[in-house]
Protein backbone atom coordinates (compact mmCIF):
# COMPACT_ATOMS: atom_id res chain seq x y z
CA UNK A 1 0.00 0.00 0.00
CA UNK A 2 1.14 3.52 -0.82
CA UNK A 3 0.17 6.90 0.57
CA UNK A 4 1.02 10.54 0.01
CA UNK A 5 2.92 12.61 2.59
CA UNK A 6 2.40 16.35 2.10
CA UNK A 7 3.98 19.61 3.34
CA UNK A 8 7.64 20.50 3.42
CA UNK A 9 8.58 19.52 6.98
CA UNK A 10 6.66 16.25 6.80
CA UNK A 11 8.34 15.23 3.52
CA UNK A 12 11.75 16.39 4.74
CA UNK A 13 11.56 14.42 8.01
CA UNK A 14 10.25 11.34 6.20
CA UNK A 15 13.32 11.42 3.97
CA UNK A 16 15.66 12.18 6.85
CA UNK A 17 14.32 9.34 9.03
CA UNK A 18 14.72 6.84 6.20
CA UNK A 19 12.21 4.35 7.58
CA UNK A 20 9.85 4.33 4.61
CA UNK A 21 10.36 3.56 0.96
CA UNK A 22 9.96 6.76 -1.05
CA UNK A 23 8.78 6.05 -4.59
CA UNK A 24 8.80 9.58 -5.98
CA UNK A 25 8.63 13.27 -5.12
CA UNK A 26 6.01 15.51 -6.73
CA UNK A 27 7.11 19.14 -6.89
CA UNK A 28 4.89 22.06 -7.90
CA UNK A 29 5.96 23.78 -11.10
CA UNK A 30 7.41 27.21 -10.36
CA UNK A 31 8.13 26.46 -6.69
CA UNK A 32 11.23 28.26 -5.42
CA UNK A 33 13.76 25.52 -4.80
CA UNK A 34 15.33 26.88 -1.64
CA UNK A 35 15.22 26.15 2.08
CA UNK A 36 13.38 22.92 2.85
CA UNK A 37 12.61 22.27 -0.82
CA UNK A 38 16.30 22.51 -1.65
CA UNK A 39 17.13 20.02 1.11
CA UNK A 40 14.38 17.65 -0.08
CA UNK A 41 15.69 17.74 -3.63
CA UNK A 42 19.26 17.19 -2.46
CA UNK A 43 18.28 14.07 -0.49
CA UNK A 44 16.14 12.81 -3.37
CA UNK A 45 19.10 13.20 -5.72
CA UNK A 46 21.47 11.39 -3.39
CA UNK A 47 19.02 8.47 -3.10
CA UNK A 48 18.07 8.48 -6.78
CA UNK A 49 14.40 9.11 -5.96
CA UNK A 50 12.50 10.32 -9.05
CA UNK A 51 11.32 13.95 -8.90
CA UNK A 52 8.35 14.97 -11.05
CA UNK A 53 7.44 18.62 -11.56
CA UNK A 54 3.66 18.89 -11.83
CA UNK A 55 0.98 21.56 -11.86
CA UNK A 56 -0.25 22.79 -8.49
CA UNK A 57 -3.75 21.55 -9.32
CA UNK A 58 -2.43 17.98 -9.30
CA UNK A 59 -1.00 18.43 -5.81
CA UNK A 60 -4.18 20.11 -4.61
CA UNK A 61 -6.13 17.02 -5.60
CA UNK A 62 -3.92 15.08 -3.21
CA UNK A 63 -4.16 17.68 -0.42
CA UNK A 64 -4.94 21.42 -0.39
CA UNK A 65 -2.11 22.32 2.01
CA UNK A 66 0.69 20.59 0.11
CA UNK A 67 3.14 23.55 0.34
CA UNK A 68 4.42 22.69 -3.12
CA UNK A 69 5.66 19.17 -2.43
CA UNK A 70 4.23 15.67 -1.96
CA UNK A 71 6.03 12.35 -1.50
CA UNK A 72 4.59 9.00 -2.56
CA UNK A 73 5.69 6.56 0.14
CA UNK A 74 5.08 3.15 1.68
CA UNK A 75 2.78 2.78 4.70
CA UNK A 76 3.97 3.70 8.18
CA UNK A 77 6.26 1.02 9.70
CA UNK A 78 4.80 0.22 13.12
CA UNK A 79 7.21 -1.10 15.75
CA UNK A 80 6.83 -3.53 18.66
CA UNK A 81 6.96 -2.96 22.41
CA UNK A 82 10.22 -4.90 22.53
CA UNK A 83 11.78 -2.56 19.95
CA UNK A 84 10.78 0.41 22.12
CA UNK A 85 12.39 -1.15 25.20
CA UNK A 86 15.54 -2.02 23.23
CA UNK A 87 15.85 1.60 22.05
CA UNK A 88 15.89 2.79 25.68
CA UNK A 89 18.47 0.13 26.54
CA UNK A 90 20.72 1.12 23.62
CA UNK A 91 20.57 4.74 24.75
CA UNK A 92 21.42 3.76 28.31
CA UNK A 93 18.26 5.36 29.69
CA UNK A 94 15.31 4.31 31.80
CA UNK A 95 12.41 3.65 29.42
CA UNK A 96 10.07 6.59 28.79
CA UNK A 97 6.90 5.54 26.95
CA UNK A 98 3.73 7.39 25.95
CA UNK A 99 0.49 5.37 25.83
CA UNK A 100 -2.60 6.83 24.16
CA UNK A 101 -5.96 5.44 25.21
CA UNK A 102 -8.43 5.79 22.31
CA UNK A 103 -7.30 9.23 21.15
CA UNK A 104 -9.35 10.11 18.06
CA UNK A 105 -8.27 13.50 16.72
CA UNK A 106 -5.34 13.49 14.21
CA UNK A 107 -4.32 17.02 15.17
CA UNK A 108 -4.12 16.15 18.87
CA UNK A 109 -2.27 12.95 18.05
CA UNK A 110 0.22 14.79 15.86
CA UNK A 111 0.79 17.46 18.51
CA UNK A 112 1.49 14.83 21.15
CA UNK A 113 3.89 12.99 18.85
CA UNK A 114 5.79 16.20 18.21
CA UNK A 115 6.16 16.82 21.96
CA UNK A 116 7.01 13.17 22.61
CA UNK A 117 9.83 13.23 20.08
CA UNK A 118 11.48 16.39 21.40
CA UNK A 119 11.10 15.29 25.05
CA UNK A 120 13.01 12.05 24.58
CA UNK A 121 10.20 9.49 24.58
CA UNK A 122 11.51 6.11 23.44
CA UNK A 123 8.21 5.02 21.93
CA UNK A 124 4.45 5.41 21.74
CA UNK A 125 1.80 2.71 22.14
CA UNK A 126 -1.68 2.86 20.60
CA UNK A 127 -4.67 0.55 21.11
CA UNK A 128 -5.48 -1.91 18.34
CA UNK A 129 -8.94 -0.42 17.73
CA UNK A 130 -11.01 2.74 18.25
CA UNK A 131 -8.00 5.04 17.98
CA UNK A 132 -6.34 7.26 15.40
CA UNK A 133 -3.52 5.71 13.36
CA UNK A 134 -0.44 7.26 11.76
CA UNK A 135 -1.93 8.82 8.62
CA UNK A 136 -0.51 11.54 6.36
CA UNK A 137 -2.60 14.06 8.33
CA UNK A 138 -0.90 12.92 11.54
CA UNK A 139 2.55 13.09 9.95
CA UNK A 140 1.80 16.66 8.90
CA UNK A 141 0.38 17.63 12.30
CA UNK A 142 3.49 16.23 13.99
CA UNK A 143 5.72 18.17 11.58
CA UNK A 144 7.31 14.83 10.67
CA UNK A 145 8.09 13.80 14.27
CA UNK A 146 6.13 10.58 13.74
CA UNK A 147 8.85 9.39 11.34
CA UNK A 148 11.51 9.42 14.07
CA UNK A 149 9.38 7.73 16.74
CA UNK A 150 8.81 4.04 17.35
CA UNK A 151 5.02 3.63 17.46
CA UNK A 152 3.42 0.29 18.37
CA UNK A 153 -0.18 -0.92 18.20
CA UNK A 154 -1.14 -3.34 20.95
CA UNK A 155 -3.87 -4.31 23.38
CA UNK A 156 -3.35 -1.51 25.90
CA UNK A 157 -3.99 -3.53 29.09
CA UNK A 158 -1.52 -6.19 27.92
CA UNK A 159 0.97 -3.52 26.91
CA UNK A 160 0.78 -1.95 30.38
CA UNK A 161 1.42 -5.34 31.97
CA UNK A 162 4.47 -5.89 29.73
CA UNK A 163 5.84 -2.46 30.63
CA UNK A 164 5.38 -3.20 34.33
CA UNK A 165 7.31 -6.44 33.86
CA UNK A 166 10.07 -4.39 32.26
CA UNK A 167 10.26 -2.16 35.35
CA UNK A 168 8.14 0.83 34.33
CA UNK A 169 5.76 2.71 36.59
CA UNK A 170 2.47 3.51 34.84
CA UNK A 171 0.98 6.94 35.46
CA UNK A 172 -2.40 7.92 34.04
CA UNK A 173 -3.15 11.55 33.30
CA UNK A 174 -6.58 12.45 34.68
CA UNK A 175 -8.23 15.39 36.42
CA UNK A 176 -10.08 13.53 39.18
CA UNK A 177 -10.23 13.56 42.99
CA UNK A 178 -8.00 10.46 43.21
CA UNK A 179 -5.32 12.00 40.99
CA UNK A 180 -2.27 13.61 42.56
CA UNK A 181 -0.32 16.78 41.62
CA UNK A 182 3.11 16.55 39.95
CA UNK A 183 5.02 17.42 43.12
CA UNK A 184 3.61 14.32 44.85
CA UNK A 185 5.19 11.97 42.30
CA UNK A 186 8.68 11.21 41.08
CA UNK A 187 8.77 11.32 37.30
CA UNK A 188 12.48 10.75 36.73
CA UNK A 189 12.60 6.97 36.39
CA UNK A 190 11.25 4.23 34.16
CA UNK A 191 7.87 5.63 33.21
CA UNK A 192 4.81 4.98 31.08
CA UNK A 193 2.50 7.99 30.77
CA UNK A 194 -1.09 7.23 29.73
CA UNK A 195 -3.21 9.95 28.08
CA UNK A 196 -6.93 9.31 27.55
CA UNK A 197 -9.31 10.26 24.77
CA UNK A 198 -10.59 13.78 24.20
CA UNK A 199 -14.07 13.20 25.57
CA UNK A 200 -14.05 10.12 27.78
CA UNK A 201 -10.56 10.21 29.28
CA UNK A 202 -9.12 6.92 30.50
CA UNK A 203 -11.20 3.78 30.08
CA UNK A 204 -11.95 1.97 33.39
CA UNK A 205 -9.68 -1.03 32.71
CA UNK A 206 -6.80 1.20 31.68
CA UNK A 207 -7.32 3.47 34.69
CA UNK A 208 -7.31 0.46 37.01
CA UNK A 209 -4.03 -0.70 35.46
CA UNK A 210 -2.24 2.54 36.34
CA UNK A 211 -0.06 2.69 39.45
CA UNK A 212 -0.79 6.38 39.93
CA UNK A 213 -3.01 9.09 38.53
CA UNK A 214 -1.56 12.52 37.80
CA UNK A 215 -3.52 15.76 37.61
CA UNK A 216 -2.25 19.12 36.47
CA UNK A 217 -3.02 22.10 38.72
CA UNK A 218 -5.24 24.69 37.03
CA UNK A 219 -6.80 28.07 37.69
CA UNK A 220 -9.47 29.95 35.80
CA UNK A 221 -12.93 29.18 34.52
CA UNK A 222 -12.23 26.46 31.94
CA UNK A 223 -12.89 23.00 33.36
CA UNK A 224 -9.93 21.19 31.79
CA UNK A 225 -7.17 21.23 29.19
CA UNK A 226 -7.55 19.24 26.00
CA UNK A 227 -5.73 15.93 25.61
CA UNK A 228 -2.87 17.27 23.49
CA UNK A 229 -2.10 20.23 25.76
CA UNK A 230 -2.38 18.26 29.00
CA UNK A 231 -0.35 15.37 27.61
CA UNK A 232 2.35 17.71 26.32
CA UNK A 233 2.66 19.43 29.71
CA UNK A 234 2.93 16.07 31.49
CA UNK A 235 5.57 14.87 29.02
CA UNK A 236 7.64 17.97 29.67
CA UNK A 237 7.31 17.61 33.43
CA UNK A 238 8.75 14.09 33.11
CA UNK A 239 11.42 15.30 30.68
CA UNK A 240 12.56 18.03 33.09
CA UNK A 241 12.59 15.59 36.03
CA UNK A 242 14.69 13.13 34.04
CA UNK A 243 17.09 15.86 32.92
CA UNK A 244 17.52 17.13 36.46
CA UNK A 245 18.20 13.62 37.77
CA UNK A 246 20.71 13.03 34.98
CA UNK A 247 22.55 16.28 35.68
CA UNK A 248 22.75 15.39 39.38
CA UNK A 249 24.06 11.94 38.54
CA UNK A 250 21.15 10.12 40.10
CA UNK A 251 20.60 6.53 38.99
CA UNK A 252 17.47 5.75 37.02
CA UNK A 253 14.81 4.19 39.23
CA UNK A 254 13.42 0.80 38.20
CA UNK A 255 10.08 -0.38 39.45
CA UNK A 256 10.50 -1.47 43.08
CA UNK A 257 8.06 -1.62 46.00
CA UNK A 258 7.23 1.85 47.31
CA UNK A 259 9.83 3.51 45.05
CA UNK A 260 7.77 6.48 43.93
CA UNK A 261 8.02 7.21 47.55
CA UNK A 262 6.16 10.40 48.18
CA UNK A 263 2.89 8.54 47.98
CA UNK A 264 1.44 5.06 47.53
CA UNK A 265 -0.28 3.84 44.35
CA UNK A 266 -3.90 4.86 44.10
CA UNK A 267 -6.44 2.22 45.19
Amino acid sequence: MKEFIYSRNAVYETLRAGRRQVFKILLAEGAQEKGRLSQILKMAGERKIPVQRVQKAQLERLHPTHQGVVAEVSRYPYASIEEILRRAERQGEAPFVLLLDSLQDPQNFGSLLRTAEVSGVHGVILPLAHAVEVTPAVVNASSGASEHLLIARHNLAQAIQRLKEAGLWIIGLEHSPKAQPPEALQLDGALGLVVGSEGEGLRPLVRASCDFLLKLPMRGQIESLNAAVAGSIALYLAFLARQTAKEKGHADHPREPDHLGKTQPHP
